[in-house]
């Protein structure tokens, strides 16, 4: 199911020691963030006997690791770290499965997106060697992930807003917005981060 690397492990129970919790575990929590790629990770303290009776339950062999029946299709595959540096600090928790699970477009206004997509955006971004995927619509925004030459291109803030997105609202007027869910720093042109 999941990893807790020795790193949060032993942080973990430095922290159950220094704050006298004994007996307590850990909690992994898991939910679908603002993107439809992204997914927010918590982890909290579990009180011996508040366990709750769907919980999935991994032993670590000196303390137990909680995740509850919503959380655990996200929290599959995760990796459990602790990070000390100077950038980042902390707990942090990985899963490259994630993304792989994300929901599936469908219906009316999903359905109108993609065909835009497919006869006018990708032919006209083609030619840059980039392309263009619909990854959900949630509440009549697109969730759009750019790749190919597209992937970290400097110009891809102008692309989205000034010609996708315009685009997109012209043909379908109940599109409120487009939102951009590329991971511009990874993959082959991971120099560019578009503004948030």
């Amino acid at each position: 199911m999941i990893t807790i690397t020795d790193n949060a492990k032993e942080k973990f129970l430095s922290i159950l020691e220094t704050e006298n919790r004994p007996g307590y575990g850990m909690r992994v929590t898991a939910q679908r963030g603002m993107s439809p790629l992204a997914v927010d990770y918590g982890i909290a303290f579990v009180e011996p006997g508040h366990e709750k009776a769907e919980d999935e339950v991994i032993d670590t062999g000196e303390f137990k690791v909680y995740i509850d029946s919503q959380s655990a299709p996200l929290a599959e595959g995760a990796t459990v770290d602790y990070v000390s540096g100077l950038n980042e600090s902390g707990f942090k928790i990985t899963n490259p499965k994630a993304a792989a699970a994300a929901p599936n477009p469908t219906g009316p206004v999903a359905e109108k997106v993609q065909q835009i997509i497919d006869s006018k955006v990708n032919p006209g971004v083609a030619s840059h060697g980039g392309h263009v995927s619909l990854v959900d619509v949630k509440e009549n925004i697109a969730y759009l992930k750019f790749g190919g030459g597209c992937q970290g291109c400097g110009m891809v803030d102008v692309t989205l807003k000034q010609g996708v997105e315009v685009m997109l609202k012209e043909a379908i007027p109940e599109l409120k917005g487009v939102m951009d869910v590329t991971d511009h720093a990874g993959g082959q042109n991971p120099y560019y981060q578009p503004e948030k």
